[in-house]
């Protein structure tokens, strides 16, 4: 079995997606501390073609808390919050099948933020057809004492990984040696570049899911898009 393990981020870019599509279970981590300059309620969209931060407001609260502790602002407006999409993408060529996709996510009544965001990453895979198994981390029966790699191991122990894949950025955090000694695969996924036309635009790379499925056929970002990487040791 392969497997994943990542933070929970809103609406990500499509290299979250892409690990996704390249495993059998993504084990999605609730109960790691939130991390408050981080991506994880927050994401870049086009608007007027420069790259603008888009964010789900949040409610105020101790920096420590894990993600699954913290809580969707009382006064967040989803509506202002889906005009400032829908007003940078109303002439993107799959604006209505999108917008529909989004209108689901953000209206959707969940105040906790891991909730939320774990409700808007299916949805997307559901969309996008990527048919991965997402399970939450603090279902899992180990030892959640542990930290980084040995966490990262118990988890895949846990559910019978031989093979673990991790986002590139994280190539400097793990040992391969010791995943072998535990009989599991280390393997790394690298995007390969990828560019698509925004509107008249300078092509401004890497933003949010958003914006990929916005000017793209959701057939053409399965088919050509997620499996757009390769897997490096």
């Amino acid at each position: 079995m392969k497997v994943a393990i990542m933070q929970p981020y809103f609406m990500p870019y499509i290299g979250y997606f892409q690990l996704i599509g390249s495993v059998d279970l993504l084990i999605l981590y609730d109960n790691i501390k939130y991390t408050k300059k981080g991506w994880i309620n927050r994401n870049r969209m086009l608007q007027n073609g420069k790259d603008v931060l888009f964010s789900l407001p949040l409610k105020s609260d101790s920096d420590y808390l894990d993600v699954r502790d913290r809580e969707l602002a009382g006064d967040f407006d989803r509506e202002k919050l889906l005009n400032q999409i829908n007003g940078a993408y109303r002439r993107a060529p799959f604006f209505e099948t999108t917008r529909q996709l989004i209108e689901q996510v953000v209206q959707h009544e969940e105040h906790n933020l891991f909730n939320f965001i774990h409700h808007s990453i299916t949805r997307t895979c559901e969309h996008l057809g990527i048919r991965s198994e997402i399970r939450v981390s603090s279902d899992m029966p180990i030892n959640h004492e542990l930290k980084n790699q040995d966490k990262v191991l118990a988890l895949c122990e846990a559910v019978g990984a031989n093979t673990y894949i991790n986002a590139i950025g994280g190539v400097n955090l793990y040992d391969n040696s010791v995943f072998r000694g535990r009989g599991i695969e280390l393997k790394f996924i690298k995007s390969k570049p990828l560019e698509y036309l925004q509107f008249d635009s300078e092509f401004v790379p890497w933003l949010s899911i958003i914006d990929v499925m916005m000017f793209n056929a959701p057939d053409t970002i399965n088919q050509c898009f997620i499996s757009s990487y390769e897997l490096v040791e």
